[in-house]
């Protein structure tokens, strides 16, 4: 009987280390390009919704969040997750989802503040690979800004962007041809180097009526730069991102877009989806206006 008991007892402790086992068997692999408020955002709304969601299917998740810092440097961290053995990498920003895309065909990557999938891949997006977009609505943006600002015929609008993002050289050829059409004069301020930036956007300031700022990372993580000259210029910003540098936006969600993200990879690891069967989501973007900066601008804030 003492025998029978022990071996029972014994059976009942593999079996919990077994489930232990099972309900800690997922591990995912986060990697962001660089520090800045949409990036933490979306990281933090894709480790929100995986956590939640693994928790009340009886799951435990491992999420590994690395910041690469630099485009040059995702690599590196993709592969650490390679060998790491992930079951999953969520890549925060196109030089990101670039990396891990380039790094393995097998592992389900699912990338987030992404503007548009189709051209950063050039029209063949790996099987592996799915998630969320930030594209906005472009046409609604310029003509809020037109409408904002009473822009009109002649008036110049600079576009800011780093040359080393391919998301803002779609994003700015789409709201040049917009302006274009309204006789509004575009012109493309760049820089490679955030060295270069105080400079360029000096330069910007004392040529322009209007900056228009793409969803861009390089900038958004050091806008302040931006917000300062261009408000010192009594120059309005508008960008595709939100933040506080901007007198308006008609902008997402980027926590939500991340949490959608984490959604996403829960249904491929718990039942089993196929990145290629997920499509590409977008969000709904919402209008803000600060109140503040535009009584600074001089700028009416709508009544509806």
């Amino acid at each position: 009987m003492k025998k029978t008991i022990s071996m029972l007892l014994t059976l009942v402790m593999l079996l919990a280390l077994c489930c232990s086992a099972y309900a800690d068997n997922y591990t995912v692999g986060v990697c962001q390009l660089m520090v800045h408020d949409s990036l933490d955002q979306a990281t933090q709304g894709f480790c929100d919704a995986m956590n939640k969601t693994m928790q009340e299917a009886g799951h435990t998740v491992d999420i590994d969040v690395q910041v690469a810092g630099d485009a040059s440097l995702c690599t590196t961290v993709v592969n650490a997750f390679s060998a790491k053995r992930v079951d999953l990498i969520m890549a925060n920003a196109t030089p990101s989802l670039l990396a891990a895309a380039n790094m393995t065909d097998k592992i389900p990557v699912l990338g987030t503040s992404v503007t548009d999938y189709a051209d950063t891949f050039a029209g063949d997006i790996p099987a592996n690979v799915t998630g969320t977009s930030d594209a906005v609505p472009f046409a609604e943006q310029a003509q809020m800004m037109i409408d904002s600002l009473g822009l009109v015929a002649g008036d110049q609008v600079g576009v800011l962007y780093c040359t080393n993002e391919s998301n803002s050289l779609i994003q700015y050829e789409a709201v040049k041809a917009l302006f274009e059409e309204k006789g509004i004069v575009v012109k493309a301020y760049t820089f490679s180097e955030t060295t270069e930036l105080q400079a360029v956007t000096t330069s910007m300031a004392g040529e322009c009526k209007a900056v228009y700022i793409p969803s861009d990372n390089t900038v958004a993580a050091n806008d302040t730069i931006v917000g300062t000259i261009c408000t010192e210029n009594n120059i309005p910003v508008y960008t595709s991102y939100g933040g506080s540098i901007c007198y308006a936006s008609l902008a997402i969600d980027y926590y939500q877009l991340g949490y959608e993200t984490g959604l996403m990879a829960a249904d491929i690891l718990l039942n089993g989806k196929a990145p290629a069967d997920l499509e590409i989501k977008t969000l709904t973007p919402t209008v803000t206006y600060n109140e503040e900066l535009c009584g600074q601008l001089g700028i009416e804030v709508p009544a509806n």
